[in-house]
């Protein structure tokens, strides 16, 4: 026993150990979901730092490791472009207030809601918009069109430019994908980034190579080095966005946040199932949003980008023994001093390294089974996935995950419509029974509707629900409807073996309800007369 619970609780050497390859994993993907969203590299890494740092602390899956993400980046892309980062620094905000009120009314609880297939097409359309946001790092500011527009014009790269920016973007990949099989003492990530830079710094190739200062003088308006933020290293500092809080700009920033706190919760409580599946442990949801919309709350005020749980640094984390609360606490702390000592070395990373890392994420992230559901899931299964994941490419995540929990139930409703099956039983003379078999509720209402026929039934018809459920209001008023139709033909109706649920949903609807349901212990109703209805007696 004691050595299960050390396996599945870890320990604080692991935790430390597991946390510091963490954060050197942390700072490549940091700094590549910062250009994603068109913001200086320092705010990734503080909202990684930040987020990671409170969610470790206050969240409800300890070994979760939290930072900037893709599926958040690519919301806030538009956001910046459009208006400004301080504009994004209040959507931050409002973020964070909106993920606490889903932790104080519970909605973690509705990710169950969320079908399979849905979760399939959220991940492959991730993957894709973050494989279609790289494209923007082939090119480069064109002076002369700059110069007429008033604003950057970007041009994509030319000749030696360009195969020297795919040669980098492949080696990077290369050095990502075979470093593991060598050795795992440091993050292949953070090898090829360090390999990728001293090749351009120490050869020739450096001058045909853009870095991230390069970059930074792309996404502004000046062509001035002066203009523009430095990358110095240095603690977070209390900053107020700067922007008037007027009913206008608030109905820029709501929809935005609205749509970040969604997919926040989201990937954040689809992690948590995740690793509650890899150690047999249990999170609590509930709590984790909370800690999420406190950190993301923080990030607003401390110039960052926010974030939410990360799958693939989750994963590098459990698989490396972190389990506890001490081994996110660590990585966002290393990732402070890495902050304090190499934020001026991130000016020379080249934009190809950037580009083969995220490249490396976009397959991590893709799920490649999906195309083996393709051949062997329900159709039904395979167009609510692909509709997901189309409606992630050309609109948001949140809607996407939206859109597929609807059209999933939809289906599964249209489904269910056609299991109602409604037989006819000749008791005697003056009875008539019909077996209903199926759920009744608002998809198969009309066709139990039509299986009756009160001009041609006797005086006295029982239905009978023995192996069927009445389930919702619909159904309730299929019932009041087919009571009206037998009232006026001058006849009765009975009802038999109606479950207790059933019973209470047609107390709740009171008046709505006119069936003659009558205690006659030849047919052994359901109801007791103690418990009719006053509209029902």
């Amino acid at each position: 026993m004691f050595f299960l619970a050390k396996k599945k609780h870890g320990n604080v050497k692991d935790d430390v150990l597991s946390g510091l390859t963490v954060a050197l994993a942390l700072v490549p993907e940091a700094v590549a979901f910062a250009f994603v969203a068109k913001v200086d590299p320092l705010v990734g890494l503080y909202a990684a730092a930040i987020v990671g740092l409170i969610t470790s602390v206050f969240g409800g899956r300890p070994g979760m490791i939290s930072g900037a993400t893709g599926a958040l980046a690519v919301v806030m892309t538009s956001l910046v472009v459009n208006h400004s980062v301080e504009y994004l620094f209040a959507a931050v905000v409002l973020m964070g207030i909106i993920q606490i009120l889903f932790g104080v009314f519970r909605i973690a609880k509705f990710a169950r809601l969320i079908p399979h297939p849905v979760m399939l097409g959220f991940v492959n359309g991730l993957a894709i918009i973050i494989f279609m946001a790289q494209f923007g790092q082939f090119k480069s500011l064109d002076p002369e069109a700059t110069a007429s527009a008033g604003s950057p014009v970007l041009q994509w790269l030319q000749g030696n430019e360009m195969f020297v920016m795919l040669g980098l973007v492949a080696l990077t990949m290369a050095i990502i994908q075979y470093l593991p099989k060598l050795t795992r003492a440091i993050p292949a990530s953070l090898a090829a980034i360090i390999v990728v830079t001293l090749i351009t710094t120490l050869t020739p190739l450096g001058d045909s190579v853009r870095t991230v200062w390069d970059q930074l003088r792309d996404m502004t308006s000046s062509s001035t080095p002066d203009d523009m933020i430095t990358l110095s290293g240095g603690l977070p500092i209390f900053h107020i966005p700067m922007v008037d809080f007027t009913l206008d700009n608030i109905l820029i920033i709501l929809p935005y946040s609205i749509i970040l706190a969604s997919i926040g919760i989201i990937e954040s409580l689809m992690t948590l199932t995740l690793i509650d599946e890899l150690t047999e442990t249990r999170g609590r949801g509930d709590k984790e949003c909370l800690a999420q919309g406190a950190s993301n709350l923080t990030c607003g005020f401390f110039s960052a980008m926010g974030g939410c749980a990360m799958i693939g640094q989750s994963m590098i984390n459990i698989k490396a023994g972190g389990r506890g609360r001490t081994s996110g606490v660590t990585a966002a702390l290393g990732l402070f001093a890495i902050i304090l000592v190499a934020a001026p070395l991130i000016e020379s990373i080249p934009l190809a390294a950037l580009v083969g890392v995220m490249f490396m994420v976009v397959l991590g992230t893709f799920e490649w089974t999906s195309f083996k559901v393709l051949r062997q899931a329900p159709k039904d299964d395979v167009f609510v996935m692909l509709l997901v994941t189309v409606v992630t490419v050309f609109t948001d995540l949140a809607i996407a995950v939206g859109v597929g929990i609807v059209a999933s139930a939809l289906l599964f409703a249209w489904k269910h419509a056609k299991e109602i099956h409604i037989k006819v039983v000749e008791e005697d003379d003056k009875h008539r029974r019909y077996d209903v078999n199926g759920p009744l509720f608002f998809a198969s209402s009309t066709k139990f509707k039509n299986a009756f026929d009160p001009k041609s039934d006797p005086d006295d018809v029982i239905v009978d629900f023995l192996n069927s459920r009445v389930c919702d209001h619909s159904a309730v008023e299929a019932l009041h409807s087919l009571a009206e139709r037998y009232r006026n033909a001058g006849k009765t109706l009975h009802l038999r073996h109606l479950s207790r649920e059933c019973s209470v949903l047609l107390e709740k609807m009171g008046d709505l309800v006119e069936v003659n349901v009558l205690e006659d212990p030849d047919y052994h109703l359901a109801l007791d007369e103690d418990r009719l209805m006053p509209s029902l007696k």
